[in-house]
């Protein structure tokens, strides 16, 4: 048993039972590279600072290296009766070393040696999700390129609306990852804040360096406030909350991935490297992956509740409760980046049934709208227009007819402007090609809004 810093104090052992709730090593032992590089840069700074002989720094600083490549190589293996990673890690370089590296925490704490190797941490996760997401948007721009004409149904109240193209489709999802590329960039900016120097929460007397500390590690700036320095976890939960928002979308694209590879829609099928079988079933395909992403999307909803649920009554400064910081941040990254790990490569591999968007998009009168801005545009104001059309589409459904079969002398009938030229302004094509507003689903306009998002990406890689 490993003995605990604190021990001066104490007259009795602590209880097995609290040293096993009071551990964390289980959880924060991930963070043995961060906690070992900040504590070569804190003891460099001490060794510069003549606050520890030199001699000692260099030895301190040598015996932390040595840690660190037994640890990468597997030669040392993390003891579960430590309390947490910082102990582990100073009690074997006092085992390695002797005296000297009881030297290391001189004039910091715990409290700011924690938030150190968290914020490195995160500092290091952040990038690679956000290499994910590039990796994700570039697969749906290439395979956007390729529908540029594929015509499909939009949909709203998840009833057929207006015709649009599968690219315009994937495309409005490039533009929420874009977004979740801007807040995790933000994140990432109030993340690279050096804490150390804070002490437990009121900083140091010893004549310490944070800059050179700030410096060594590759800090944007140090923190200005040692109380918040040591009881911040906004950076946290302002992480969870984005990838929450990321999972929300990754969420929404499963839930159409489900509709579409369905016998219902047929829109796609999955590779049958991304798709499950049935125990029962023989036929059955099933789009696992996206219904397991759906239901982790809740999980990483918790993490970020327990975040904020954990923080919400804590006076400060430091609280034990923060302890419970780690898991849930862990949580949230490990089942971000592993949904994006299998996302991917099932996008990229599905493959698209262009001519079942197609006849979905030719039932269910989704260019009612057009038949309304043909008469507009003939002259007619849209709210006469649109009850006008609206008797027709009703007119088609008691004939068994939809807006294209329709006679020209129906047309006229009801109203003496449609002439032939109507059926060339209601054909889905033209309904999809014409629409070239910025932003809309004619493919010119779909090809722009690709060459927009290369363009944004680019500042996040």
């Amino acid at each position: 048993m490993a003995d605990k810093m604190w021990a001066g104090r104490f007259t009795k052992e602590t209880d097995e039972r609290v040293n096993d709730f009071n551990s964390s090593i289980s959880f924060d032992a991930r963070m043995y590279k961060q906690d070992i590089q900040g504590s070569v840069a804190h003891a460099t700074m001490l060794g510069e600072c003549g606050i520890i002989d030199k001699t000692d720094s260099e030895k301190i600083i040598e015996g932390l290296k040595s840690i660190l490549a037994d640890i990468n190589d597997g030669k040392l293996r993390f003891d579960p009766t430590a309390e947490d990673i910082h102990m582990f890690n100073e009690a074997e370089l006092t085992k390695r070393i002797g005296d000297a590296g009881k030297r290391l925490h001189t004039a910091r704490s715990r409290n700011d040696q924690v938030a150190l190797d968290l914020r490195m941490y995160l500092r290091d996760e952040i990038p690679i999700i956000k290499s994910q997401i590039i990796e994700l948007i570039e697969t749906l721009m290439k395979l956007a390129e390729k529908n540029l004409g594929t015509v499909m149904p939009g949909y709203t109240h998840l009833q057929r609306a207006q015709p649009v193209t599968f690219a315009h489709h994937l495309m409005a999802y490039v533009q929420m990852l874009l977004r979740d590329l801007g807040r995790l960039t933000d994140t990432y900016k109030r993340t690279i804040i050096m804490p150390l120097g804070s002490g437990a929460l009121a900083s140091t007397t010893y004549p310490i360096n944070r800059q050179r500390v700030c410096d060594l590690l590759g800090f944007a700036e140090i923190t200005q406030n040692s109380l918040d320095g040591v009881s911040d976890r906004d950076f946290c939960i302002e992480l969870a909350s984005a990838l929450s928002i990321l999972m929300m979308h990754l969420s929404r694209f499963s839930e159409e991935i489900v509709l579409w590879c369905s016998w219902e829609f047929k829109f796609i099928e999955l590779d049958d490297a991304y798709a499950t079988g049935s125990s029962i079933m023989p036929q059955k395909k099933n789009p696992d992956v996206t219904e397991l992403i759906r239901g982790k999307t809740g999980r990483v909803y918790g993490d970020l509740n327990t975040l904020l649920t954990m923080m919400k009554g804590l006076s400060l400064a430091y609280n034990k409760d923060m302890q419970e910081d780690k898991e849930a941040i862990f949580d949230a990254i490990d089942t971000t980046k592993l949904c994006l790990t299998t996302f991917i490569p099932m996008i990229d591999t599905m493959k698209v049934i262009p001519e079942n968007m197609r006849a979905a998009a030719a039932k269910g009168f989704i260019n009612a709208t057009d038949c309304a801005d043909y008469l507009v545009k003939k002259g007619l104001p849209f709210r006469d227009a649109y009850k006008i059309t609206g008797t027709l589409v009703h007119t088609c459904i008691e004939k068994g007819l939809t807006l294209e079969t329709l006679p020209i002398d129906e047309y006229k009938a009801l109203c003496e402007t449609f002439d032939t030229d109507v059926y060339e302004a209601i054909s889905l094509d033209t309904c999809v090609m014409q629409r070239k507003a910025a932003g809309g689903p004619a493919p010119e306009c779909v090809e722009a809004q690709i060459e927009y998002s290369r363009k944004t990406l680019e500042q996040f890689r």
